[in-house]
């Protein structure tokens, strides 16, 4: 690995070197390191470009780490990684990609992650975005994540855009099939410049007593736009959440576009959605406290998006 592919390891995985668990690093197209571990292996598809993880049941806090790094002008990449999550399993998974681009071409990493959750388990799945590069190309990504829990399964999903991603289009859909399963998303993003960023969710809640908590937490500056468009629908007795926050800076757009569907008398869903500017008294406050106006700003901006 050189230095770039370890600069974008550390921000988007928290990696330094090949870390510790079960790991595989690709980098431009190409398996880069590989390790399984006792209770988790990695194998590589046999059917198309991508990788099986199978984690056994009953694994107890234990982790993967499955970064992507593109440092190629102008390369496009495409994978499937499927997760099978055994019964009473506890883990967490690490994923992320980061693009360094200093070409005149678009380069661009499109990662489909289909995961299947067995009966009790909890899974904490971790994903960062991140560009940089000081070329014309885009900086292009386009994560799809799909969920099926079984009963009483637990999945929390971090996802995380950084910093220099200039177009992305995110799709998740989570499917709670067994009693007293939960799906928690939690998902922050930054966009600034000219780009753009579409985030769809769409969240079925089929088991007796499924549950899920969705928050979206947004900035926008310079002339960026970005569309939020949750979707929950409730088919059975269960409970949902859906929170969008977006600080709008400058010249951006933001859209919120909630959607929720109760097939169930007692299905209860609530929806809010906020977006506005940074408060003039917030700033001036910190002002007082002796920080610049940019240092206030600055300030907010990451206590926001924390």
């Amino acid at each position: 690995m050189n230095e770039v592919q370890e600069h974008i390891l550390q921000i988007v995985a928290d990696m330094k070197g090949t870390g510790e668990g079960a790991v595989n690093i690709r980098s431009d197209g190409q398996k880069a390191f590989r390790r399984s571990s006792e209770h988790i292996t990695i194998e590589s598809k046999t059917d198309k470009d991508g990788i099986d993880i199978r984690i056994a049941p009953g694994t107890k806090h234990e982790s993967v780490h499955i970064p992507v790094v593109l440092t190629k002008p102008g390369f496009q990449d495409m994978v499937y990684n499927d997760f099978f999550v055994g019964e009473g399993a506890d883990v967490t998974i690490v994923a992320g990609c980061g693009i360094h681009n200093c070409g005149d071409c678009d380069s661009q990493h499109d990662g489909i992650h289909t995961f299947y959750v067995g009966k009790n388990a909890r899974v904490k799945y971790i994903e960062k975005h991140y560009g940089e590069g000081e070329g014309s190309g885009k900086r292009i990504l386009n994560p799809q994540t799909i969920l099926y829990l079984e009963e009483g399964a637990t999945v929390t999903l971090e996802t995380s855009q950084i910093r220099g991603v200039d177009d992305t289009k995110r799709f998740t859909k989570a499917e709670c099939r067994g009693a007293n399963s939960e799906i928690v998303i939690h998902e922050k993003l930054l966009t600034h410049g000219a780009q753009h960023a579409v985030s769809e969710m769409e969240v079925y809640l089929n088991g007796e007593g499924s549950r899920t908590q969705v928050v979206s937490r947004s900035v926008a500056q310079g002339s960026s736009s970005q569309v939020f468009y949750p979707r929950v629908e409730g088919n059975n007795r269960c409970f949902g959440h859906v929170q969008c926050d977006a600080i709008i800076m400058d010249s951006a757009r933001v859209q919120a576009i909630p959607a929720i569907t109760c097939n169930h008398v007692d299905a209860s869903l609530i929806h809010e959605a906020a977006i506005g500017r940074i408060a003039g008294d917030q700033i001036l406050k910190l002002e007082t406290l002796g920080l610049t106006p940019e240092q206030a700003e600055q300030k907010i901006l990451e206590g926001f998006l924390r």
